[in-house]
């Protein structure tokens, strides 16, 4: 039985590039919580999708010699086929020119017209069309030629002057939301993303632009003809879309999914989700997301990944190299999420060959290898008191750490979990010395309990390696004669002594062969 729902959301990604290491590091890590949770017994929902409206992308397509609908068309292969490529678990993928995200755009800005949350004015002040941002000139940087540029992106700006705009009284909701992050201080996570935003808020408010009248590339505003949503304020919203907002075909799913458990984002967006969405949700009477997680940014040579920086691979890249699932497990375990993670190839071919060349894999090779030799493949049968073993104690404790790195978005700290009790299963293969064990019919009993001991360790870490790598570990328990996808409830499975004597166990390919970081031809440096 379903405990309830469980909303998690990535960014609506930007059209203008496709799909690189650091937006799929944001999505690897909603799905890494996604796939967790269902085997926690929730059902799980996972919103991603392409945002396509704004001047940006009509720039960006009429560069291209194609429509912004072209464009944007061809840019979902891309994005698709990454998040394929990655195992990605998604349940919606939302695309912001689909036609019910324009219905839930309009109905929901349509409720804060109604209520008088939003007003007409000109607007005069700066705007990046990189960042789809306004800014006040005293948050402009000056560059080298001393011209005002972006605070986020360095690049210039515009002189947005007597264009008229829909504005949301955002102002009203200074003190609601310091209200709303003193009462609930787990909202913005981790704590130093929580501390830019308080003091970003405790230094006021303006209302904000929520649509534009120069151009038509967006969600046209059906109270007043000729003004469209500006992006934010059609992006959000495909959260909503997402889990059936104004979809009355999906029935009362958005009342039993909202609201969101989790979004994560990178940490330059957090300022949208964590001031102008909760300000956006608490005008509309929606209840405001549990959590929103500003993750820190990849690094090569200390500067953030990036299409312009020109150090930008694509997941593909690397995926050729490592596999899908050691990718996965990298990036979600060796850079600790949400701080800024220094990244490179040699990096990720220590922790493929230690953690899981030398450690899982190697594990897995040598005992079925051992079983298929002294049992003709099959699981022992557990001799009496053979439950009472150094593994099992690990074992029991494996949920609770677990479940406590994941609820903590320990992602690094779940997987360390994981590797300790793989570990132990190495030096207890070591210590019981399985083939000195097979050389006397007097220690066949041991023989059995060390072998069961060790396969039914390997039943337990297949299981909490899932969420990481979840083709490794149902190949795993596939090898052990079992079904990954039985699973109901992980806490439940990981009891210990579940693995049935007399199952087949097939040895196959290594898991994870070996790699040699000389013979690697790739570079992010």
């Amino acid at each position: 039985m379903s405990k309830g729902t469980y909303s998690i959301t990535t960014p609506i990604y930007y059209v203008n590039a496709a799909p690189h290491l650091g937006t799929a590091y944001t999505t690897i890590a909603a799905d890494l919580v996604a796939r967790y949770q269902r085997m926690n017994g929730y059902d799980v929902a996972l919103v991603t999708g392409m945002d396509e409206h704004g001047q940006k992308v009509a720039d960006t397509a009429a560069a291209k010699g194609m429509t912004p609908q072209e464009w944007c068309d061809s840019m979902e292969p891309a994005f698709r086929e990454a998040w394929d490529l990655l195992n990605i678990s998604y349940t919606d993928f939302v695309r912001t020119t689909e036609p019910r995200q324009a219905k839930a755009v309009q109905e929901f800005w349509t409720r804060l017209h109604d209520a008088g949350y939003l007003y007409k004015s000109s607007y005069e002040g700066w705007y990046c069309v990189h960042e789809e941002t306004y800014y006040a000139e005293s948050d402009l940087e000056r560059d080298e030629d001393d011209a005002l540029v972006c605070p986020e992106c360095h690049r210039p700006v515009q002189r947005a002057s007597g264009e008229e705009n829909w504005f949301f009284r955002l102002s009203e909701f200074q003190q609601p939301l310091l209200d709303l992050y003193r009462e609930r201080p787990d909202f913005i996570r981790p704590l130093t993303r929580r501390n830019e935003i308080v003091a970003f808020v405790e230094g006021g408010l303006k209302d904000l632009s929520i649509s534009r009248s120069t151009f038509n590339w967006g969600v046209p505003l059906p109270f007043d003809e000729g003004h469209v949503a500006y992006v934010w304020a059609d992006a959000l919203l495909a959260y909503f879309t997402g889990i059936g907002y104004a979809d009355g075909d999906r029935g009362d799913e958005f009342e039993r999914r909202s609201p969101f458990q989790y979004h994560f984002v990178g940490k330059d967006i957090t300022r949208f989700h964590c001031v102008i969405w909760p300000a956006m949700l608490m005008a509309a009477g929606y209840p405001v997301t549990e959590c929103v997680f500003g993750h820190g940014f990849l690094l090569t040579k200390g500067e953030k990944m990036s299409k312009s920086r020109g150090n930008a691979l694509r997941p593909a890249d690397l995926v050729r190299v490592f596999g899908v699932d050691a990718y996965r497990y990298y990036f979600m375990s060796d850079v600790q999420f949400g701080h800024d993670g220094a990244i490179s190839i040699e990096r990720m071919v220590q922790v493929y060959n230690a953690d899981l060349a030398n450690t899982w894999g190697n594990l897995c090779s040598r005992v079925f290898n051992m079983t298929a030799k002294y049992f003709e493949g099959r699981v022992p049968q557990p001799p009496a008191g053979a439950e009472q073993n150094p593994l099992r104690e690990l074992a029991d404790e494996l949920y609770a750490a677990y479940d406590r790195c994941m609820t903590e978005v320990d992602f690094t700290g779940a997987a360390a979990a994981v590797q300790r009790l793989a570990s132990r299963v190495n030096l207890y293969v070591e210590e019981s010395a399985p083939w000195n064990l097979a050389k006397s019919p007097d220690t066949a009993d041991q023989l059995a309990a060390v072998l069961y001991n060790a396969l039914e360790a390997i039943r337990v870490i297949g299981l909490f390696m899932a969420p990481f790598m979840p083709s490794t570990s149902a190949e795993a328990w596939r090898r052990l004669g079992l079904d990954l996808k039985s699973v109901d409830s992980i806490q439940e499975a990981a009891v210990w002594g579940q693995l049935p004597a007399g199952n087949s166990v097939q040895v196959g390919e290594p898991l994870f062969p070996r790699l040699d970081a000389d013979a690697i031809d790739l570079s992010i440096e």
